[in-house]
Order: C-alpha cells, then sequence, then structure tokens
C-alpha cells in the first residue's frame, strides 16, 4: 500500500469445519438442503478462489493464520485437553499485533483455540477486545455424558477479555449456548464495527464463527427451517450471520473502505451423523486429500478487487497474514522465517497469477504431501482419518486436473514434476534446521529466540 492511499477497515470471518462443496456458489446450497444466497451474492462481489488450501484441523489452520508460519514452525499442531499448554507460543508475532503497530484497532468474536491460559488468550495476542470460546464446541457434548466430572475438568466456557485485563468467564459453554452463540457472536462484531465506524484508526475484526462444527445445532430461529436436518438449519443460519455483517458494513456507511473476507478453517467434519462434503474432491479434514486441503475463500474489496472474478491459482492459508499485513501498510516480521506470500498484487489485478505454485503439507510432525501447480506427490496415504496411514516406499503422484479423486498414480509419465517438488522440499527443510521449530507445548518462560535476529 503506498503512503497516499487509506488504511481499509478488515472484516475476516472464518466458518469451522466448513467444506468446499457445501457453499451454493461453490456447488452445494440447495442441492445440499440450505441455500446460502447472502455468501453466494457475496461472491459475485469480488475474488472466489477455487484452490486456497489450509492445514489439516483447527488449531493448525488458525495458528498459520495467526502467523504466517506453518504449524511445524509454531509447535502449534493439534488440539489438546484444556488447560495445557497449547496454542501459539508468546515468541510468536500475530496478526493482530502487527496490525495494531500500524494504528489499527482489533476485535475478535469466536472460537480462539490458540491458548487457553492467561497469556495466551486472544486479549494477550493482540486483540483489544474478545467475546467467544477459548477451545471448541464439541466440549458442550460434554456436560451431557453420564459419569462427567467436574472435578477433574473444567467444564466448557464462553470468555470474554479485554487487553491489559485478564479474561473471564461468562457463561458455561452447554447445548443450549451452542444455539445462541453464533447470534451473540454477530451481535457483538456489529456492536464494535458501529463503535468504531466513526473513529479515526481502521479496524481489524476477526469473527470466526462455530457453524458448522460438531454439534451442529441452530438457533431457535433456525431449527427446522431447512426441513432437512440440523446440519442444513445451521448451513441456514451462518449464511444469514455472514449477511448480518455485510449489511451492516454497508448501513454503517463503511462498505467502500473495507476489505471483506469468508474463509473456512479446514475441510469437512468426517464423522456422521455431521459429515459434510468437498464437492469434487476426496477426503475431510485431517487427510492429505484436495478435500482436506482445499476450503471456500471469498475476497471482496470495492474499487479494488474486480466483481465476480474466479480463480484456480493456489493460495495457503499462510498468505492471508502476509496478505493483509501488506494491504495495511504494517511490517512483515523479518527475525523469524515467514511462510506466507503476499498476494496483493494478484487480488487486485496487477498481476495475473498467485504468488504461489505450491506447498508442502504436514500433519503434525510428518510430511504427507506436496502440492505443486496442479499435481500432488502423496508420502504417506490415507483416504479417510483414522482408516490407517500407508508410507509409501514410492511416492504416489496425482495430477489433480486430470484426477481430482485422487485415484491414479500419474509417476510414470509426470513423474519429472518430482524434482522441483524435491527442492522444494529441500529448502524448506533447510529452514527447519537453520530456525529450529518451537516445541509444542513449551512453557511462556522458554523464549525460542531467532537466529536471524542474532549478529
Amino acid at each position: 500500500m503506498s503512503s497516499k492511499e487509506k488504511q481499509p477497515h478488515i472484516v475476516l470471518v472464518l466458518a469451522d469445519n466448513l467444506g468446499w462443496g457445501e457453499l451454493g456458489c461453490y456447488g452445494g446450497g440447495a442441492l445440499r438442503g440450505a441455500p446460502t444466497p447472502r455468501i453466494d451474492a457475496l461472491a459475485e462481489e469480488g475474488l472466489k478462489c477455487l484452490n486456497f488450501n489450509v492445514e489439516s484441523d483447527c488449531v493448525p489452520t488458525r495458528s498459520a493464520l495467526m502467523t504466517g508460519r506453518h504449524p511445524i514452525r509454531t509447535g502449534a499442531l493439534q488440539s489438546v485437553p484444556a488447560g495445557l499448554p497449547q496454542g501459539i507460543h508468546p515468541w510468536e508475532k500475530t496478526l493482530p499485533q502487527v496490525l495494531k503497530q500500524a494504528g489499527y484497532e482489533t476485535a475478535m468474536f469466536g472460537k480462539w483455540h490458540l491458548g487457553d491460559r492467561d497469556g495466551r488468550y486472544p486479549n494477550d495476542r493482540g486483540f483489544d477486545e474478545w467475546y467467544g470460546i477459548p477451545r471448541t464446541s464439541n466440549e458442550t457434548l460434554f456436560t451431557q455424558s453420564p459419569g462427567f466430572d467436574e472435578t477433574v475438568v473444567d467444564i466448557p466456557q464462553v470468555m470474554e477479555g479485554f487487553a491489559g485485563q485478564p479474561a473471564k468467564n461468562v457463561a458455561e459453554y452447554d447445548l443450549v449456548k451452542r444455539r445462541l452463540i453464533d447470534s451473540e457472536l454477530t451481535e457483538k462484531s456489529i456492536d464494535f464495527m458501529r463503535r468504531k465506524a466513526k473513529g479515526s484508526h481502521p479496524f481489524f475484526l476477526y469473527v470466526p464463527l462455530t457453524h458448522l462444527h460438531f454439534p451442529t445445532l441452530a438457533h431457535p430461529d433456525f431449527s427446522g427451517k431447512s426441513g432437512v436436518g440440523e446440519f442444513a438449519d445451521s448451513m441456514m443460519e451462518m449464511d444469514h450471520r455472514v449477511g448480518q455483517l455485510i449489511d451492516a458494513v454497508k448501513d454503517l456507511g463503511l462498505e467502500n473502505d473495507t476489505l471483506f473476507i469468508f474463509a473456512s478453517d479446514n475441510g469437512p467434519e468426517f464423522r456422521r451423523p455431521w459429515r459434510g462434503t468437498a464437492g469434487p474432491w476426496s477426503g475431510t479434514y485431517h487427510t492429505a486429500m484436495e478435500g482436506g486441503l482445499r476450503v471456500p475463500l471469498i475476497v471482496k474489496w470495492p474499487g479494488q478487487i474486480d466483481k465476480a472474478r474466479v480463480s484456480d491459482d493456489i493460495m495457503h492459508v499462510t498468505d492471508l497474514f502476509t496478505t493483509l499485513i501488506d494491504v495495511a501498510g504494517a511490517e512483515v516480521p523479518t527475525d523469524r522465517p515467514i511462510d506466507g506470500l503476499s498476494q496483493l498484487n494478484w487480488w487486485k489485478g496487477t498481476v495475473e497469477k498467485s504468488a504461489r505454485d505450491g506447498f508442502l503439507f504436514y500433519i503434525k510432525t510428518e510430511l504427507r504431501a506436496v502440492k505443486w501447480r496442479h499435481w500432488k506427490l502423496h508420502f504417506v496415504f490415507e483416504s479417510e482419518p483414522n482408516s490407517g496411514t500407508k508410507h509409501l516406499e514410492t511416492p504416489w503422484l496425482f495430477n489433480i486436473k486430470r484426477d481430482p479423486k485422487e485415484e491414479t498414480d500419474a509417476a510414470m509419465e509426470d513423474g519429472w514434476v518430482r524434482g522441483p517438488m524435491r527442492k522444494m522440499i529441500m529448502a524448506f527443510e533447510k529452514t527447519l534446521k537453520e530456525h529450529p521449530p518451537v516445541p509444542p507445548g513449551a512453557p511462556d518462560h522458554v523464549n525460542p529466540g531467532s537466529p536471524l535476529a542474532k549478529p
């Protein structure tokens, strides 16, 4: 961003466990029993990405979004039980922290899942204020479970916090609250925008909704509305909540000054009866299949991004970190490896192609696959979570354009692509040796440091 350009407000809405094939604009919607007219209309107003890629599940994706770094670097590899060291270490620089340095006011209303102890809540990590859940929605099932013992595990809570103050519990997160939470998150998000609309500073509003994470329980106003079950009811509610946020931006006179982003944190749920769909792709979250990697991403920015654009260029969730910092005119951290690439010029159409042509995909610390252009090389194959990993003596190569289901090994005819893929692996592994990852669960007092910052 040039010094003469006005910093836009940024609204980032993140759905939970929303597969590539659920929305109407991605081939789902009414076919899934749940029309999504508001999000479909949003896609017509900006850029719809067909090849936006994330990490294996909630925690890794959210850490990648907040830090611009692959989870194998940050140690935020997976969900762990409440109260244990988890999420992103205080040493990491987060997106809201960087944006605040550029003058942004920041707020988060929704699911955090990146730390549930003092020092690791959103209000400790760059957000001026937040309201939501520190972990995840399946915990609402715990207190209904026969034998649940609150003497050995905390009752799940909805929390709130403000910068410089301890976060506090405000309500039990149970099955009743599960139905109400996204309505509350939306109301608080709109209130934040209303309070900041006439201010002198731009704002960054992060709204990680809880739908469609299981249990999919819709607000009473939407329960039964689809006629085909709670999953579709919840998707209709999610579409409505996004529409409320879009309307608020417009009603407050902020539409032309706001970058509005809608995305999902990972592929669809695999457990029944909450299983979702990835459309034409195989797999779900917790796999390296395309259905686990690709999720919806829609970006609207009036006057900056052309309407009704559709692209199959590769983008990765770490790129959101770097791109939004670029949008804000802030400085990307230089004292640590940053994996995200700025896609600002591509979004604006000043360059034809994405800045990225591939990435490595880990589940925890295991390299599962490499994606480069329209090929993917699997080193470990698991088409369904918990079906048993198959470590391949000869990696399987798939041409995603010809074989979207990843069923036919193309190693013989397309084997030449293994060369550039191997170079990607070697380059990345070299950085891991030069800049060792933060150990998972590292205590706050442990400073991972940075070789880049040392003389």
